[in-house]
């Protein structure tokens, strides 16, 4: 296939409103491709190279050849051109990427190095996600969607996926199924502002398990092999020596477990999430008499890093011995989980039959410093990627996952510092980010210093009072509400908002968008 045909398919779904005909543009396209491109061309639709690192940064991207006058490319040479470029290294190893960067555009046409520009600085914003490619996956193939939507889930990896429902159709997608060593999109917890209304969703009984702030892992064990995932999918098990300690004690021979990592101080309390997600806190060793006792395993792999004992706690089981268990009720998954895990690694859990017993757990929550809870259904499968209302989530105040958009210098003490964050709620529809308050509250020295290095690394336009940057980072907001505004695009502006978190295991695409904005703002339930 001719990657101007691709480019072009690009362009369209970027100009077109409605997702119908987003999907016909794509499926269309994936039917063109021959079998040797599937893997890089539905990537490529969905804005994503198939070569996670590149070396190819937004500096490399000015200063480029010309356009070519006539197309001679094809998917397989980009392909192949990319690959080349992925794999430089070594000494002479910039000079050597950018002549090959330069070559690649070199042979480009004007839309192909519009698609090219976007594919290597990941702003190939053309409204065409991974949600809406496997739809089009489903009709490029003539499969249900439901079954690309399940072995997408299951195998993490649009590429196989749409390679094995466009040339093996239903039965080849059936094939996918949870597999030890690789990770699968977790399951999501919805919103509620309070437990009655979780409660309502969920039904009685049902579980209450307290919301932990730390990293989201899922472990996988496979006899002695042991690998440990970030909410995203990334390996991360090197930088957890205590997390896979904690899971090598377990008697299990094969282990699939979801749960958060979190740093502890002295008391057995939570650690501020920097300080989890950096490691920066120093080694503290809870008391076994206190809130959270801490496994021996952990404590001795502890000794190994130096910072916060990172202590696992798992609340799902996804795979035990041989058995897969994602389609068994939630209450039998959490009883195979009491009976392979040490009782020290288990979240805080109390299974409850009407609000005045969730209330009392949400208390206790806060009280021991934690987040809030995640109320769950009894009776649901293991829905992994979605977010439903199996599993609900109730913390005491409004939050938000939001993108930064620009940050503006600061002043006095600031005075150095990139400061004031325009923050901005991603539109569903177009692909764009819509504009909804600034902020600086919350921030503190470490993560002034910590932003300023971010956000200059990803300047597009820097001005002497405002630096505008690529829509990447993810921020978690507090605030106290929505109202109307006609400063911003979106008509709405937050209430005394203020930071939270970086989240930097979210990407842009899954920040909230302005129609969760647009529900807190009418006083519905996100």
């Amino acid at each position: 296939m001719r990657f101007l045909d691709l480019a072009a398919t690009s362009a369209a779904v970027g100009a077109t409103s409605g997702r119908r005909a987003k999907v016909e543009l794509l499926a269309v396209a994936l039917r063109a491709l021959d079998p040797a491109e599937v893997s890089a061309g539905s990537g490529w639709l969905a804005g994503e190279l198939r070569q996670r690192q590149t070396g190819v940064g937004w500096a490399s991207l000015h200063d480029l050849p010309p356009p070519a006058a006539e197309p001679t490319l094809t998917v397989t040479a980009v392909d192949a051109a990319i690959d080349e470029i992925a794999g430089v290294h070594g000494s002479g190893s910039q000079a050597r990427r950018r002549a090959l960067l330069a070559a690649l555009f070199a042979s480009a046409t004007t839309d192909e190095q519009r698609m090219l520009r976007g594919l290597f600085s990941g702003e190939l914003r053309q409204g065409a996600q991974a949600g809406l490619l496997a739809d089009a996956v489903a009709r490029a193939a003539e499969v249900p969607l439901g079954a690309v939507r399940r072995a997408l889930l299951l195998a993490g990896d649009l590429r196989a996926v749409a390679g094995a429902a466009l040339h093996g159709g239903a039965g080849a997608l059936a094939e996918f199924g949870l597999q030890v060593g690789r990770p699968l999109a977790p399951m999501l917890a919805s919103s509620a502002p309070t437990v009655d209304e979780a409660l309502a969703a969920t039904g009685v009984p049902a579980m209450v398990d307290v919301k932990l702030d730390g990293i989201r892992i899922q472990v996988h064990r496979s006899g002695s092999d042991i690998a440990v995932f970030t909410r995203s999918l990334d390996e991360i098990t090197a930088r957890v020596p205590e997390v896979v300690a904690a899971v090598r004690a377990l008697p299990a021979r094969e282990l699939v477990l979801d749960g958060e990592a979190i740093g502890l101080d002295e008391t057995g309390r939570p650690l501020p999430f920097q300080q989890t997600s950096g490691r920066a806190a120093r080694r503290a060793t809870p008391s076994p008499t206190g809130p959270a006792p801490v496994a021996p395993a952990v404590l001795t792999a502890a000794e190994t890093t130096g910072g916060a004992v990172l202590t696992p706690y798992f609340f799902d089981l996804l795979h035990l011995d041989g058995d897969d268990l994602i389609d068994r009720p939630g209450h039998q998954r959490w009883a195979a989980l009491a009976g392979a895990v040490d009782p020290a690694l288990l979240v805080g859990r109390v299974e409850v039959n009407g609000p005045e017993p969730a209330g009392a757990a949400f208390a206790a929550a806060l009280d021991a410093g934690q987040e809030g809870v995640v109320v769950k259904s009894f009776d649901a499968p293991y829905d992994a990627g979605r977010r439903g209302a199996a599993w609900v989530k109730v913390k005491p105040r409004h939050t938000l996952d939001l993108v930064v958009l620009a940050v503006e210098w600061g002043s006095g003490r600031r005075s150095g510092w990139l400061s004031n964050l325009h923050l901005g709620a991603r539109d569903p529809r177009t692909g764009d980010f819509v504009m909804l308050g600034k902020t600086f509250k919350g921030l503190t020295d470490e993560m002034l210093r910590w932003q300023t290095e971010r956000f200059l690394g990803l300047a597009v336009e820097r001005g002497d009072r405002v630096v505008r940057v690529r829509p990447e980072q993810v921020v978690e907001i507090a605030f106290d509400g929505v109202q109307t505004s006609s400063r911003y695009p979106g008509g709405m502006a937050l209430r005394f908002a203020r930071v939270v978190r970086y989240r930097g295991d979210k990407a842009a695409a899954e920040a909230d968008t302005i129609d969760a904005v647009r529900a807190v703002h009418a006083g519905r339930r996100t």
